[in-house]
């Protein structure tokens, strides 16, 4: 299942998001991946946390960014969390329509494997179609 934190740039989603994925370090059993566009948050995670930065990976399309998380979960068998913090930017998605796509084939994927997608994503809760917005746990 993926959760969405939403909002206008810049309301403070990725702060949400660092104490979601901090938490989360501190009860997880498994494995906990934090996706960003750079390493500028690499000293604000736990150390259990591994820091993926999409920059460093040639993925340039939505269709991309689905196969990373694809062959981030075929790696790592014990893949509890993945944490996506400026999801528009780093999944290329064009518009509004296009990332409720995509996060639409992550929600599939995240169920078919039991890996928990937590997203932050400078959309409206209303931009939303009514299945995604049962995925909102805030909403800033």
């Amino acid at each position: 299942m993926i959760k969405l934190i939403v909002g206008e740039k810049g309301k403070g989603k990725t702060k949400v998001l660092l104490d979601a994925v901090n938490e989360a370090a501190k009860e997880a059993k498994g494995n906990i991946v934090f996706i960003d566009k750079d390493k500028s948050h690499m000293y604000e995670l736990k150390n259990t946390i591994r820091l993926v930065c999409i920059t460093d990976y040639s993925v340039r399309s939505t269709d991309g960014f689905e196969g990373f998380i694809s062959g981030l979960i075929a790696a790592d068998h014990d893949l509890e969390k993945i944490f996506i913090d400026g999801f528009l930017k780093i999944s290329s998605a064009a518009n509004a329509e296009t990332a409720v796509e995509l996060l639409k084939k992550l929600d599939e994927l995240s169920d078919r494997f039991d890996v928990e997608v937590i997203i932050s994503v400078s959309l409206l809760k209303d931009e939303l179609p009514d299945d995604l917005k049962q995925r909102v746990i805030e909403a800033l």
